[in-house]
C-alpha cells in the first residue's frame, strides 16, 4: 500500500496466522482477508487500506510482468495446454476478450499509469459488493466496515458490460504440427452455453453420458474397446454471462490420430441418433447429484455462491431450482438437446502432433485442414531514427570504437575466436558459478560449452540448424534456442563494431549520454527485428556498454545491459576481460575472461563434433 511495503504487510500478517489476498479473473476481481477473531481490528485494517491505497510499486511490477513473459514463453511446451489454447482462441474467436491472447508487447505496453486508471475506473463503492462470515455480532461487523472505509470517496458512473460473445458457425479442422512429440491431442466442439440456460441440466446430463467419467461412452468406446486414447472425454461447458465451450478431447497415439478422432465423432453422432438407457440415466444422475454436497461443504462457499448469484443476477435459490431440474431429466430430454444443441456440421477440430506419423491425413475428416502458425512473435523494439545526420555520426562514431580496439583491417582479419571465462550468475535460486567455453568461426559457426552445478550444456549452430546437448542427452536445438544462439553471434562484439561494412545493417546515432564522469556516443545497430545499442566513449572510442533485448529463452525476453572493463590486448586487439551482465535492471552475473585466442586456425568439424 501506499504507506507500508508488500514485505511488511505479509510479516504482520503472517505473524498473526492472518492472509489478505486479492486476485482478478476475466469478468470479476476479488479482495477476501481472513483472521481469527482476536485480530479483526488489525487486519481489517490492513484489508481497507489494501483496497482503497494500493501502491503499484515499479519493481511489483516489473516482477509481475516478468512472471507474464514467462509464461508466454513457455507457452508451446506442452502439446494438451497448445490444443485446449488454440481450441478456445478459435470458438471464441480474436473478436472478443475471450479469445484474445496476450503477447509481449502487450505486456511491455502497460505502464503503471495503466494500472492507476484501471483502479480508479473499476475499484469505487459502488462497484463492490462485501459479504462477511464469522463469530460476531452483525450490528457491529457492519459499524467496524463502515468505519474502515467512511474515507473512501472515488465516485464512478457504472461500468460498461461486458463484450458478448457472437456465435462462430464456421467450424473447420485445424493443425499444429509439432514434430517433438510422439502423440497426438485432439480438441472437437463449438460454443457452449449459459448456467441459466432451460436446458442446461439435462445438457449436463447429455455430456455426462458421453464423456463425463470411467462409465461413459467415450472412455467405454474409443479408449476400452478400440484403444485409440489414454485419455478421452466430453464436457458441455456453461459460465454464468458467457457461452462456456462444449469439447470433446483426447490424447492419442501418433498413429491413430484419425482413427481416434472418427471414432469420437461417432460416438457424438450416436448419441444424437437414440435414447440413451436407462442405467446410464441413474448413474449420470446419480455421479452429478453425489457430488451436489460439495456445494455446501464449508460456510465460505456457501456465501460466496450467494455472492456470484448476486453479482449476475442469479435467484438466490438457483443452485436448489437446478438441483430439481436435474432430477427431472429424461431420456428424451438428454436425446433432444443433444439433437438441439450438438452441431457436427460447425464443429472446430484441433489437432496438435506429428502429421508425418498420423495413420491419414487430417483431410480424411472431410474439411479442408488450416495449420495454425503457433510461433512466439518477439517483443517489438523501438528503432532510431535514421536521416543522413544520424547516419553520418554512428558511423563516425563506430570508426571511432574500431580505432580503440585495434584497427578496421585487425577486424576485418578475423576468422575465428575462442574464449574461455569464468561465471558467477545470479538467479531466483541464488547464486551459482559457472565455467564457459565459446568458439566462433565467423560468420555463423558457433559452440558454446557451460559447465553448471547441475551438469554440462553445450550448443552449437551452423547458422541454419543445430543441436544441443544436456545431462538428459542430445537433441536439435529447438527454435526458440536456435534464435537465442544467431543472436548471440549477431550482438558479437568484434562483429558488432564493422556493422558500417555490413549492407544489410543500419548504423544510427542515437544521442550524447553521460555514464559517471564519461561521456558516450549512443549508436544503434540493427539488422531486420535484432537491435543492439552501443555506448562508445566519445573521446577514447573504448566501448563502454551494450544494450539488447534478449530472445525469449528459458523463461521469458529480458532488456539486457552489458558494462565493460579490464580492456587488455590480445592477438592485436584490445578488449575487455570483463563484462557485469545486468536483466531487467537486475544484476544477472559477472563474466571474467581467463584465456582468448584470435585465428587459432579452428575448423568446422572442431565445433561440430557432438
Amino acid at each position: 500500500t501506499v504507506s507500508k511495503p508488500g514485505d511488511q504487510l505479509d510479516q504482520t500478517l503472517e505473524s498473526m496466522a492472518a492472509s489478505v489476498e486479492t486476485g482478478i479473473g476475466e469478468t470479476s476481481g476479488q479482495a477476501s482477508f481472513f483472521t481469527l477473531k482476536e485480530h479483526l481490528d488489525k487486519v481489517l485494517a490492513i484489508y481497507a487500506d489494501v483496497i482503497m491505497h494500493p501502491a503499484f510499486r515499479q519493481e511489483r511490477i516489473d516482477l509481475y510482468k516478468n512472471q507474464t513473459r514467462s509464461a508466454i514463453a513457455r507457452r508451446n511446451d506442452d502439446a494438451g495446454q497448445i490444443a485446449h489454447r488454440e481450441f478456445n482462441n478459435l470458438v471464441y474467436g480474436k473478436d472478443t476478450p475471450y479469445g484474445w491472447q496476450p503477447e509481449y508487447e502487450h505486456v511491455d505496453r502497460i505502464e503503471r499509469a495503466d494500472l492507476e486508471r484501471f483502479y480508479r475506473r473499476y475499484f469505487f463503492p459502488a462497484n463492490i459488493m462485501l459479504t462477511v462470515y464469522g463469530d460476531f455480532s452483525a450490528a457491529e461487523m457492519k459499524a467496524k466496515i463502515e468505519a474502515a472505509f467512511k474515507d473512501w470517496k472515488n465516485d464512478q458512473p457504472p461500468v460498461p458490460p461486458f463484450p458478448a460473445v457472437q456465435q462462430n458457425r464456421k467450424g473447420g479442422v485445424y493443425l499444429v504440427a509439432k514434430d517433438d512429440v510422439n502423440q497426438t491431442n485432439i480438441w472437437i466442439g463449438h460454443l457452449g452455453g449459459l448456467l441459466k440456460d432451460e436446458d442446461y441440466p439435462a445438457l449436463e446430463v447429455m455430456s455426462d453420458i458421453l464423456g463425463g467419467g470411467f462409465t461413459s461412452r467415450l472412455l467405454e468406446q474409443v479408449r476400452t474397446r478400440l484403444g485409440f486414447a489414454y485419455q478421452v472425454g466430453a464436457r458441455w461447458g456453461a459460465d454464468y454471462n458467457h457461452p462456456g465451450l462444449f469439447a470433446v478431447t483426447a490424447g492419442t497415439k501418433s498413429d491413430s490420430t484419425v482413427k481416434a478422432t472418427k471414432a469420437m465423432l461417432a460416438e457424438i453422432d450416436r448419441i444424437r441418433g437414440a435414447e440413451v438407457t436407462d442405467a446410464e440415466l441413474a448413474t449420470a444422475k446419480q455421479t452429478i447429484l453425489n457430488s451436489f454436497v460439495f456445494n455446501f461443504d464449508t460456510k465460505s462457499k456457501t456465501l460466496n455462491r450467494l455472492l456470484v448469484y448476486e453479482y449476475w443476477g442469479y435467484p438466490k435459490d438457483f443452485i436448489f431450482q437446478y438441483k430439481k431440474k436435474l432430477e427431472a431429466v429424461t431420456k428424451q430430454d438428454v436425446l433432444r438437446v443433444a439433437q438441439k444443441h450438438l452441431r457436427p456440421e460447425e464443429f472446430t477440430m484441433v489437432a496438435v502432433g506429428k502429421p508425418g506419423d498420423f495413420d491419414q491425413p487430417l483431410a480424411e475428416l472431410g474439411k479442408p485442414v488450416t495449420p495454425l502458425d503457433i510461433t512466439i512473435p518477439q517483443p517489438k523494439q523501438e528503432r532510431a531514427k535514421a536521416d543522413l545526420k544520424s547516419v553520418e555520426l554512428g558511423r563516425a562514431a563506430l570508426q571511432r570504437a574500431q580505432k580503440a580496439a585495434g584497427g578496421a583491417d585487425k577486424l576485418a582479419a578475423l576468422k575465428d575466436v575462442s574464449w574461455s571465462a569464468n561465471a558467477q550468475l545470479s538467479g531466483p535460486m541464488g547464486s551459482m558459478a559457472a565455467k564457459q567455453r565459446t568458439r566462433i568461426i565467423f560468420p555463423s559457426l558457433l559452440r558454446q560449452e557451460n559447465e553448471l552445478p547441475f551438469g554440462k550444456i553445450a550448443v552449437y549452430t551452423d547458422g541454419k540448424t543445430g543441436w544441443m546437448t544436456t545431462p538428459q542427452g542430445q537433441q536439435p536445438l529447438p527454435g526458440i534456442q536456435l534464435q537465442q544462439v544467431r543472436g548471440e553471434l549477431f550482438r558479437h562484439t568484434e562483429t558488432l563494431l564493422l556493422s558500417d561494412r555490413d549492407p544489410a545493417r543500419a548504423v544510427t546515432f542515437v544521442k550524447k549520454e553521460k555514464l559517471g564522469a564519461r561521456e558516450a556516443d549512443v549508436v544503434e545497430i540493427s539488422a531486420g527485428d535484432r537491435a543492439v545499442t552501443l555506448y562508445i566513449d566519445a573521446s577514447s572510442g573504448e566501448l563502454l556498454k551494450k544494450q539488447y533485448q534478449s530472445e525469449a529463452i528459458a523463461g521469458a525476453a529480458a532488456k539486457v545491459e552489458e558494462t565493460y572493463e579490464d580492456f587488455r590486448e590480445a592477438g592485436g586487439l584490445r578488449v575487455p576481460f570483463k563484462a557485469t551482465v545486468f536483466q531487467n535492471g537486475q544484476k544477472f552475473g559477472e563474466i571474467q575472461i581467463t584465456e582468448l585466442q584470435y585465428n587459432s586456425g579452428l575448423k568446422p568439424e572442431d565445433l561440430a563434433k557432438p
